[in-house]
């Protein structure tokens, strides 16, 4: 009997791990058409969300899903075995570490504290995500696939383009994943729909006009998202957001046409930068303060039912007062 409980238990390991592998591989190949060095460097690497939201949802036993799937999408790319094995162990030990970071300052999955949304930016993305940069980008130039030269600026691709995956691919993740999708009214899902149908609408203008500040208007939808929906409507806007723009950049049109690299990858990463944060940072104050409310209320009614309950009864007085058994019928003296 036990040894069978073993056997299902083994077996649902490697399914997980299977699947985070063959998630990841998806992932990657959708971020490699957005490439921008070298066949394999992108400005949103969406198999480090993957990563670090598989961590956080079923644990440190599905890194060896991580490692198989960065090792089968490096091995495709090169340059040689040997690089791809450090590359491989780079990307691998990134979202590790990221999710042993957040764990120790008791990451909520749920992102519904400000401290959270905190982590996951500073701890999670631009923190962990220092290693996989570095890694990837000295193997790269050692290896003679990259000249010297070309270091810092495949580094600080590298590096955002992990740091995008953790701040706007794992939140979504986690939102599916966690979000419990209650029964609304119409008006709500209308409210929803008209919501996304605005942010798409304004992000293809903004992406097909050659005026950069149209890039602004997706913030009020954020923050449209962020109050009525917190994060399960923030996190997809941003995604749609950042995803259209990096598509915008990797086409060089609209905002992005008739610049270099250099300015192109600047005006991006701070636009999907922008949008993350204000996604992550004003959905996590939201859900706090509605919070705050609701425990507010709580403490009132407490306090109220005691108060109730605490109060005195009205006394009843007469007089004159009766006389003491005792004393009457006493004569004076």
């Amino acid at each position: 009997m036990v040894r069978n409980e073993d056997m299902r238990r083994y077996g649902s390991a490697a399914l997980q791990i299977l699947a985070v592998a063959a998630v990841y591989y998806g992932a990657a190949k959708l971020g490699l058409l957005q490439q921008v060095v070298r066949g394999q460097v992108t400005p949103l690497w969406p198999p480090t969300g993957v990563a670090v939201a598989g961590l956080l949802l079923l644990g440190l036993r599905i890194w060896p899903g991580i490692a198989l799937g960065a090792f089968l999408v490096n091995v495709s790319l090169g340059p040689s075995l040997p690089a791809v094995l450090i590359i491989t162990a780079g990307n691998t030990l990134a979202p590790v570490c990221a999710y042993l970071l957040l764990r120790r300052v008791g990451f909520h999955n749920a992102l519904d504290r400000l401290r959270d949304a905190l982590a996951l930016i500073f701890l999670g993305a631009l923190g962990a995500m220092l290693i996989s940069s570095t890694v990837g980008s000295g193997v790269l130039v050692l290896a003679g696939a990259l000249q010297p030269s070309d270091f810092w600026p495949t580094w600080s691709v590298w590096w955002t383009g992990d740091a995008m995956g953790v701040l706007v691919v794992a939140p979504f993740l986690l939102v599916v994943r966690t979000t419990r999708w209650p029964r609304a009214p119409l008006t709500r899902w209308a409210e929803a729909t008209a919501l996304l149908t605005g942010t798409l609408a304004v992000m293809y203008l903004a992406t097909n006009t050659g005026i950069p500040s149209l890039l602004f208007l997706a913030f009020p939808f954020l923050i449209w998202a962020a109050l009525r929906f917190q994060l399960a409507g923030a996190a997809p806007c941003a995604l749609a957001v950042s995803t259209l723009a990096i598509l915008a950049a990797a086409r060089q049109i609209g905002p992005f046409a008739h610049q270099d690299l250099f300015a192109n990858m600047v005006t991006l990463q701070a636009f999907n930068g922008a949008a993350a944060l204000t996604a992550l940072l004003l959905s996590a104050v939201i859900i706090e303060r509605n919070r705050t409310q609701e425990e507010i209320r709580r403490v009132v009614v407490q306090l109220s039912e005691m108060v109730a309950q605490m109060e005195p009864r009205p006394a009843t007085y007469r007089w004159p007062p009766p006389e003491n058994d005792e004393g009457r019928g006493a004569s004076p003296g």
